[in-house]
């Protein structure tokens, strides 16, 4: 048995419209939305009285989805420290290869986002940046040079 590909990367938010809108103008396509709650999730995710919304966003290859999930109960512990950096214990980032760095920096911008460090040009091979977005999420650029 193998295992075939990611499907999704869950992320749990608390302002699920400012990071859905936020990863939309990342260049992510939404594939759908829904409200899930139940026993059966309750079974599957091991809390009790779930009700959670969430949204998939894709990459418009279709291979990549993140998974944006806020729930209304149970109620979420604490949040993640938002300003952790990127070399915090877990999961600190996910990478998205653009086409256009600037124009995506810009885009993001729009949503608070901040630019960690510098953008770089790592070689003769891509410029790399890391950029933190609606609540205090990691995100990776980086753009192939030809």
């Amino acid at each position: 048995m193998t295992i075939r590909r990611i499907d999704n990367i869950g992320i749990v938010v608390d302002d699920l419209a400012a990071v859905l809108a936020f990863f939309v103008d990342l260049g992510l396509e939404l594939e759908g939305e829904a409200t899930v709650g139940g026993p059966e999730v309750d079974v599957l995710v091991g809390l009790e009285g779930v009700r959670c919304d969430l949204a998939v966003v894709r990459t418009p290859d279709g291979h990549g989805r993140l998974e944006l999930m806020k729930f209304h109960a149970p109620a979420a512990p604490a949040p993640a420290r938002p300003d952790a950096p990127v070399n915090a214990f877990g999961f600190r980032r996910v990478m998205f290869a653009v086409e256009d760095i600037d124009a995506v920096l810009a885009r993001v911008r729009a949503h608070g986002a901040e630019l960690l460090g510098e953008l770089v040009q790592y070689e003769n091979s891509h410029r790399l940046c890391y950029v933190r977005g609606p609540e205090g999420l990691i995100v990776a650029l980086a753009e192939k040079l030809r």
